[in-house]
């Protein structure tokens, strides 16, 4: 055992108590991250407009500060995009994180000198847990990769901006920077497939043992490393043996995964985003991931059912229910006050709070009432999946409203990577599995709203054409699992 993996496992434990103290403590820990946020924010623009001085219970704060999406917020980070002081936080933000908005254009999420560390901590402690839980440490010696956008950052009125993952590029600490990949000069190339490519050329001879990214786009880098070897990653890559990932639920992808590489690795999975690091899983046997409490973000939830009344309800982290959908709510250290980041969560356990992304709230299908939302439909095709051989690279669902024939229906246009012997048995497969976890879409069914969902084949490729066409191939771009409307549906419609 070398000295760096001693040493990680030393280190792994002293933050497992730290972790432990506060997740014991869930409802104090959050009550403190307010009052912290309310104190360090009274004299700014947005203290003053919302009464943080008289402030002194969570009721108080939901009285005077409505939930808000970017676009609402707008006005205040326009301000502070012009380079105005003490808009939403004291001071300055450090960096802008740029993401891709719908209705806005380009959003830019503000990452100031308080929140910055906490991205980079929660990702080390994420790895620390998994050691601390295994016993596994000898991969620290070897190299790691993350698949990430480019760490070239702009300059808007005298701050940096650029890609999250760009930006937490240049905190890597000094003792994983002779261990990490690819080089600077790749990972600063732009275009996604050419820097793919060089990504193979650069770590196809190396001794990789962690891998990390989205894994639709990890998914290609293996691609080409098989394409380039003739063999299994897994043995590229013979000490190969954690995946990291986050974006997207990788149960769609795990067969496929495992087929590329040749054997089962570990993953950890993580929640991040340019809004805050949320959580990340601490445990190979739980389902879930621990919930950060701890990190400068106060969390509140509204059910998702809920979320487009009038005044919906909004709960603290003492208040929760397992199994229940509910839209995340954060207010945090980079000022960013009740803001909807548009994830929706489901609890699996209490003690400690952990989480899974249940969807988007903006991404569901209730065209007819079914409220069918992407743990659903990720569900019932892992469900269809197990005991075949057949393996999905990408899917998507739509509505089907206006059919030529027959009853309306749900589309889902599935990239397989191999074919199920009869599409549409396949299909009631899913079907059936759709009508045991939604009681609204079976009764759609039942009532001959619907007809059974119907299978649109996505030819080799097709999904990665789709994202290109959009301009969004690569990075931290996710494709929608499902839509209530048919802007995707329609570009493969037309092929």
């Amino acid at each position: 055992m070398s000295i760096k993996s001693i040493a990680a496992k030393l280190l792994a434990k002293k933050v497992h108590k730290k972790v432990q103290a506060w997740a014991s403590k869930p409802v104090e820990t959050q009550q403190k991250v307010l009052e912290g946020l309310i104190g360090k924010a009274k004299f700014t623009v947005f203290g003053n407009d919302h009464d943080f001085a008289n402030i002194k219970t969570f009721q108080d704060f939901a009285a005077r500060v409505p939930i808000r999406d970017y676009e609402e917020l707008r006005p205040y980070v326009d301000q502070v995009v012009k380079g105005e002081e003490n808009i939403l936080w004291k001071g300055k933000p450090i960096y802008f994180a740029k993401t891709s908005g719908t209705t806005s254009g380009a959003k830019y999420i503000p990452l100031t000198k308080e929140s910055m560390p906490f991205h980079i901590q929660a990702a080390r402690n994420a790895i620390l847990s998994y050691i601390h839980e295994t016993g596994k440490a000898d991969f620290v010696d070897g190299k790691m990769i993350f698949l990430q956008g480019s760490p070239i950052l702009e300059e808007k009125n005298g701050i940096k901006l650029g890609r999250l993952s760009g930006i937490v590029a240049h905190f890597v600490p000094k003792y994983l920077q002779k261990n990490r990949m690819p080089s600077w000069e790749t990972n600063c190339i732009e275009d996604w497939e050419t820097k793919v490519d060089a990504i193979v050329e650069e770590t196809f001879n190396e001794n990789m043992t962690v891998i990390s990214g989205i894994p639709s786009w990890v998914q290609m880098y293996f691609e080409k490393l098989q394409q380039k070897g003739g063999k299994p990653v897994g043995d590229i890559f013979k000490n190969f043996n954690l995946f990291i990932y986050g974006g997207v639920n990788y149960e769609p992808y795990r067969a496929k995964f495992e087929n590329l590489i040749g054997r089962k690795v570990d993953s950890i999975e993580l929640f991040p985003a340019s809004e805050g690091f949320f959580a990340y899983q601490d445990s190979q046997k739980e389902k879930g991931m621990l919930l950060l409490l701890n990190s400068g973000i106060f969390y509140e939830f509204v059910k998702a059912d809920e979320f487009f009344t009038e005044k919906p309800r909004r709960y603290t982290i003492g208040e929760v229910e397992l199994g229940i959908n509910y839209v995340l709510i954060i207010s945090t250290n980079a000022g960013l006050w009740a803001y909807n980041i548009g994830d929706t969560v489901q609890f699996t356990c209490l003690k400690p709070y952990r989480v899974i992304v249940s969807g988007r709230i903006k991404h569901y299908i209730s065209a007819f009432g079914e409220h069918v939302i992407g743990k659903e439909v990720e569900s019932a095709l892992q469900e269809a999946m197990q005991g075949t051989t057949v393996r999905v690279n990408e899917f998507t669902v739509a509505p089907q409203i206006t059919p030529s024939e027959g009853l309306p229906y749900h589309e889902w246009f599935i990239e397989f990577e191999n074919e199920p012997d009869n599409l549409e048995d396949f299909a009631l497969r899913i079907d059936q599995a759709m009508r045991q976890q939604n009681t609204y879409y079976d009764d759609l069914i039942v009532g001959n709203v619907l007809r059974t969902l119907v299978i649109t084949k996505v030819a080799q490729n097709g999904f990665q054409d789709y994202m290109k066409s959009i301009g969004k191939l690569g990075g931290q771009n996710k494709l929608p699992r499902l839509a209530n409307d048919r802007k995707i549906a329609d570009f493969f419609s037309r092929k």
